[in-house]
């Protein structure tokens, strides 16, 4: 028979092997950074950081086959016209410092937001694009209201939706906002 002694010990390692699990899936860098974008564009932390998560895993230096750069992901056209939009310098170099890019990607995310007044297009829309969300809309074989979508055409998108929820249901614990 296991002792109390030995119950405890398996106990803490599995607390242990649980946080390390839990660091490694869901990282939390840069959380006053996410927070104070989060209050400034008026997007949720927890949102922000789930899409981080989902884009590039918290990693600053990633870059895309389709030319995406930095932790949000951003596409250098994108982050040209939101750079223009907050009167920041752009420049493809600015991409990859992780401020800059944490404030292109939650503005753009606030302007989704705002445009599709809803949270799950805003997210579709990062991901497939404003445009083809706009036309998912149109077509009665996505949307029966306009306003929302009842089938998600690309199989990626679909996937990233899910994704970003997974990790929106942890992040919510671990942020105020």
């Amino acid at each position: 028979m296991l002792s109390i002694f030995s119950l405890l010990i398996v106990a803490i390692m599995l607390t242990f092997c649980l946080h390390c699990f839990y660091s490694y899936f869901y990282p939390m860098k840069y959380k006053e950074e996410i927070e104070m974008l989060g209050q400034e564009y008026d997007v949720k932390s927890a949102l922000i950081a789930s899409v981080v998560n989902s884009e590039s895993g918290f990693n600053e230096s990633a870059q895309s086959s389709k030319g995406a750069c930095g932790i949000m992901q951003i596409m250098p056209t994108t982050a040209e016209w939101v750079a223009s939009k907050i009167g920041k310098e752009y420049s493809q170099e600015k991409l990859f410092d992780v401020k800059y890019n944490l404030e292109i990607g939650t503005y753009y995310l606030s302007y989704l937001i705002k445009y599709f007044n809803d949270e799950k297009l805003a997210i579709c829309a990062y991901n497939a694009g404003q445009g083809n969300v706009s036309n998912w809309l149109k077509n009665e074989e996505y949307s029966s209201d306009g306003k929302s979508l009842f089938k998600i055409p690309f199989k990626e998108t679909e996937d990233y939706l899910n994704k970003v929820y997974k990790n929106y249901n942890y992040y919510l614990r671990k942020y105020k906002s």
